[in-house]
């Protein structure tokens, strides 16, 4: 339905933001002034301590100028509570007191079908809430007394039961003067081709409802309880009312506790959703059984921005994440994702709750693992990597599957990480290649870092330089938006500068460099260096031989996992420090000349040299404090502990 700008102006108009926003958060008393409509108070969107989000009742906008969201009363709803757009001006508009145009005659018709259809769908529910309750209702009371689930959890899901005949609830119904055609549009009967009486699409099974963002009984699922009855579950059809793929059960009991907790819990059926719920957990939904779809992607996304999908870990619930992952990629977006999680194999979340507790289901969550790495896995585990072109076919892979990313910058972000940890792999595939395989017992580092060490000339900037390279390589994005500065980047050492104008030719050439290609170029000794590198940035640092040289040991803060604008901050800062050690030299280099002989202009190079380089100290040395007094409160805060300097080694 289409709303008049007018409509929307007067609802604005007549509700001010401030009231809106007022219910998600706690107004800020010092940076607040009420009087001129101007408010502010910690972001509803992301954890902050300070506050950054900032409502104007006189322009009806609200903006955070930490993660950026911004909007208006309608978007505020909902992005807060996950309603749709049309939902969200019904809502506000009874608020404010503002009646909505009457639809047009044949929306009016749809919609008085569907509600039609609703009322239908409820009779049922209390057909079957009654059937449960009565004689007919013991094998049905027997069996989720088994399950465990208490009567309040019986009530609250409104369980019911369908008696094993072929035309009880038909018979309710026509009773209760619902028309047989209504009855089989709302899903609940059967039509046979063949002329044949229609008859009760569920019989003989515990009835659960499934209920739409509204709360009305839509559509049902229906469980068999004999040990070897097929199929399992049973859903209704798709109907007016009930469309699969758009649909997530519990989403209306979910859609608070998701948004108060910043997580929302996918699991694959209603039963699992259930038992979750009954254990506390309230921000859970499950799938309808059916393969993730693109619009429920885009509602899970309005729970939380990185949904944790909860699959059981045998090779059905592994297979199902797959497929999800296929329908997840074409719509990330900036600050979207998933997070999986498969159960230990044999166990369902019901399964894990009953035997752990709720402490040992999220014991178990905290294992979760984010898209990035359940895709590498995916790939790699498949994968035969024995000659050039199974090398090239993992890559062409990837690369289809990052292709129907749609967000351009995500799509780059995916292409980044994937083709440097696809470099890092074929490095060490291709050193076992040419040194035959480890011996046996041999430490894999040890060769490698020992080479390295004898070709690379420790200079004073050794540290740093490698540093700068550790991080290149382990947070490529780094790299990609400081790309001219890097690859200018005045190194000391030979083999240093090789390996930065590697990673340049990586990110220059992202969309058509075969890495494998790339790898197989490199002459020995960038090779070996490359080698100690990954080892170094991707974590064999249990290795005594790769430990002190190990990026995290290098910048022991990263332990602690700082936020992302830290770790940028603190790697300009690195190149700072290199540009500022190169100008010294360049100075020194003046001074040594001007021994000789000086002119006006070398004295007017020196002066300037020496001017910006004051300036640059003073620069660097600021920089330096301030990432010090940063690093104090993240290591406070992660109680990371271990070394307190900044600035490289």
């Amino acid at each position: 339905m289409r709303f008049e700008p007018r409509l929307l102006d007067e609802i604005r108009a007549r509700l001010p933001l401030s009231e809106i926003v007022a219910r998600r958060v706690t107004w800020d008393r010092r940076k607040t002034q009420a009087g001129k409509g101007d408010y502010w108070a910690c972001c509803p969107f992301h954890q902050e301590k300070s506050p950054s989000f900032h409502v104007d009742d006189r322009r009806n906008r609200y903006k955070c100028f930490g993660c950026g969201a911004s909007g208006d009363h309608f978007k505020f709803i909902t992005e807060t509570e996950g309603l749709s757009f049309p939902e969200a001006v019904e809502r506000l508009a009874d608020q404010a007191g503002v009646a909505l145009p009457a639809p047009d005659p044949q929306a009016a018709r749809r919609e008085q079908k569907r509600a039609s259809l609703a009322d239908i769908c409820e009779m049922a529910a209390q057909f079957f809430e009654a059937q449960f309750k009565g004689p007919r209702g013991d094998g049905a009371r027997a069996y989720v007394q088994k399950r465990g689930l208490t009567p309040e959890t019986l009530r609250e899901f409104r369980f019911g039961f369908a008696p094993d005949s072929r035309d009880a609830l038909k018979s309710h119904l026509k009773g209760r003067g619902v028309e047989e055609p209504a009855m089989i549009e709302a899903g609940l009967l059967i039509k046979p081709d063949d002329a044949r009486p229609s008859y009760d699409r569920f019989r003989g099974r515990l009835m659960i409802p499934i209920q739409d963002d509204r709360g009305r009984v839509v559509a049902f699922g229906g469980r068999t309880m004999l040990p070897d009855g097929q199929p399992k579950y049973l859903n209704s059809p798709e109907t007016p009312l009930f469309h699969k793929g758009t649909m997530l059960f519990n989403a209306h009991r979910a859609r608070e506790p998701a948004f108060k907790s910043g997580q929302a819990l996918v699991v694959e059926g209603y039963m699992d959703a259930i038992a979750l719920y009954q254990a506390g957990i309230r921000h859970v939904v499950a799938s309808l059984g059916t393969a993730f779809t693109e619009d429920q992607i885009l509602r899970l996304w309005r729970f939380a921005p990185e949904p944790m999908v909860c699959f059981d870990g045998d090779a059905a619930g592994i297979s199902a994440a797959h497929r999800a992952i296929d329908r997840i990629f074409p719509v990330l977006k900036s600050g979207y994702s998933f997070q999986f999680n498969f159960l230990p194999d044999g166990m369902d979340p019901d399964d894990l709750v009953k035997q752990r507790g709720v402490e040992g289901f999220w014991a178990e969550a905290e294992k979760s693992r984010n898209l990035f790495d359940v895709v590498w896995d995916r790939e790699i585990s498949v994968a035969r990597l024995d000659t050039p072109e199974r090398k090239a076919a993992l890559e062409k892979r990837f690369d289809d599957l990052i292709g129907t990313i749609r967000d351009d910058r995500v799509k780059r972000r995916y292409q980044l990480d994937l083709k440097f940890k696809l470099s890092n792999l074929f490095f060490e595939l291709s050193r076992k290649d040419r040194k035959g395989g480890k011996k046996p017992g041999a430490d894999p580092s040890a060769n490698v870092i020992g080479l390295a060490r004898e070709r690379v000339a420790v200079s004073d900037d050794f540290g740093t330089e490698r540093l700068v390279l550790g991080l290149c390589m382990r947070f490529p994005d780094l790299l990609d938006r400081n790309f001219e500065r890097v690859s200018g980047l005045p190194l000391v050492n030979e083999l240093h500068i090789g390996v930065r104008d590697a990673l340049c030719r990586i990110v220059d050439d992202l969309e058509t460099a075969a890495i494998s290609d790339l790898i197989a170029s490199f002459d020995d000794p960038l090779r070996d260096v490359m080698h100690e590198m990954v080892l170094e940035t991707i974590g064999l640092q249990e290795q005594k031989q790769a430990e002190f040289y190990a990026l995290n040991h290098r910048f022991p803060l990263l332990k602690a996992n700082p936020p992302e604008d830290f770790v940028e901050a603190a790697f300009l800062h690195f190149l700072d420090v290199l540009e500022l050690n190169a100008l010294e030299e360049e100075l020194q280099t003046e001074l040594n000349a001007a021994d000789d002989q000086i002119d006006e202009l070398a004295w007017q190079r020196i002066q300037a040299l020496t001017q910006d380089l004051t300036r640059r100290r003073e620069e660097c040395a600021r920089e330096e404090g301030e990432l010090a007094e940063r690093a104090k409160k993240i290591r406070s805060n992660g109680d990371a502990g271990g070394a307190s300097q900044v600035a490289a080694g």
